[in-house]
């Protein structure tokens, strides 16, 4: 049950917490001293370099029953699903969109979190930490005495389908859909699930996740930081005869065995932990007048790049809303853009194309591949009435947006089987409505008067 799960608000705090189990576990004054309370050990779980500016240093200390030094060597998983590999597939500009991924059921075969893992495109390079991937879950099981982490970046997890329960070295974190999570670069996490379930994972190789620089909305907006949680400390002392520990490394899988769980931090201190963030708590900001607005108003975190303005990647939803432009085409518009739109949808139908974009699937525009309403959103969106409408009720969708050029996979592009392969049919119905001849409807003089009709 959820209810029975505590944590710690804000986005970036400094946190501290101790299991209640273990009063005072917490060292006072300083991070390692000679002996800790409880005979702890004392780790430092590194987010960002030692001399980052202090403004952006991410780091915390972890006191654990045993450090995670502990383990047998690494060894070379059998091949999963997960790839950076990118050379290896043949660039593909078109514009592309999958049916709902499969989900394999229980009865035919039990498909864990990390087995479940497989990459669907992406971007540069772990080994030199810039780019990203997009990943596809799709689970069955729990994990049982198994963990993973990822040496090459953060993942940002949507679950579309089914409730995540994560236990990481920092507490324990529930996820439903419609809500996300953040698991930093290191740390380790199992994922336990009760049913069939899917959802996407966004990873950033460079730098962390962060709030979008408000500007001139102010101080409040969008995705407000009282709105994330951190888990609270709880640990687990538990001997496992042969506890696996997965590592993503160089975007590839390597396990270890151990003796014990690894989820023995019975305190910890500081900015470097994962949290969560429920999506129906975004203050959305939109047009009230005429015209629109960039969907970067629809931006949750962003990991920016070194270039000032431009994103290593963003995460950015298209949540209910009120819909009351004046003289507008309202829904979204045909666009090329210099950046990659990787969309979801978690749940609903998105308005810019309701039938053929389900819940489960996912649609991929690259750099300056164009885009838009399909014919019939055109027709209907060219022609009703203007009037203030809630648009998107009971319906969530987003978009992984990157300045990266994005490559898919033989699995994006054949094995997962969810390719549709008729997607470019919806903009052929897409009639002329050219008149050299138009009048502007509401010209002064009765006989140049025109109604410009569909």
């Amino acid at each position: 049950m959820a209810g029975d799960l505590k944590y710690m608000s804000g986005f970036g705090n400094e946190f501290a917490s101790e299991d209640p189990r273990c009063p005072g576990s917490l060292p006072e004054g300083q991070n390692n001293p000679q002996r800790c309370p409880y005979g702890l050990y004392a780790e430092q779980l590194s987010g960002t370099a030692f001399t980052c500016p202090r403004e952006t240093n991410q780091r915390s200390w972890l006191y654990r029953i045993r450090p995670s030094a502990i383990h047998q060597p690494f060894k070379p998983l059998e091949k999963g699903g997960l790839t950076d590999d990118w050379d290896s597939v043949e660039p593909n500009p078109n514009q592309l969109r999958w049916h709902p991924f499969k989900i394999t059921p229980q009865m035919e075969k039990t498909v864990d979190f990390v087995e479940g893992l497989h990459t669907i495109c992406g971007a540069g390079d772990s080994r030199s930490r810039s780019g990203i991937a997009i990943h596809i879950y799709t689970c069955n099981t729990p994990m049982e005495d198994r963990c993973f982490y990822n040496s090459d970046g953060d993942f940002l997890i949507v679950p579309q389908q089914g409730s995540l329960r994560i236990t990481t070295e920092f507490g324990k974190i529930q996820v439903d859909p419609n809500e996300i999570c953040v698991i930093q670069q290191g740390i380790r996490f199992s994922v336990s699930v009760k049913a069939e379930s899917r959802g996407y994972i966004l990873e950033v190789y460079s730098g962390h996740f962060q709030l979008p620089n408000l500007g001139p909305i102010g101080a409040n907006g969008l995705a407000n930081p009282r709105d994330f949680l951190t888990p609270v400390a709880c640990y687990e002392d538990r001997d496992v005869p042969n506890y696996t520990v997965i590592s993503k490394f160089q975007g590839k899988l390597f396990s270890a065995k151990q003796n014990h769980s690894p989820f023995d931090v019975v305190a910890w201190h500081g900015n470097y932990a994962p949290y969560k963030y429920n999506l129906s708590n975004f203050m959305t900001i939109n047009c009230v007048a005429f015209d629109h607005a960039d969907p970067s108003i629809f931006t949750v975190l962003t990991c920016p790049s070194l270039k000032p303005g431009v994103a290593v990647a963003d995460f950015v939803i298209f949540p209910p809303r009120w819909s009351v432009q004046e003289h507008t085409f309202r829904p979204p518009y045909y666009h090329r853009n210099c950046m990659s739109e990787f969309m979801g949808l978690i749940c609903g139908s998105y308005e810019a194309k309701e039938e053929g974009f389900r819940p489960g699937g996912a649609t991929l525009h690259s750099m300056m591949t164009p885009h838009g309403p399909d014919a019939t959103c055109f027709e209907k969106a060219s022609t009703d009435e203007l009037k203030a409408v809630k648009i998107a009720e009971g319906t969530m969708a987003f978009m992984f947006e990157s300045s990266f050029s994005m490559a898919v996979t033989e699995w994006g592009n054949s094995t997962c089987e969810a390719v549709d392969e008729n997607y470019y049919q919806c903009w052929q119905p897409l009639k002329k409505h050219f008149d050299p001849n138009w009048k502007r409807p509401d010209s002064k003089d009765p006989s140049e008067r025109k109604t410009y009709t569909f």
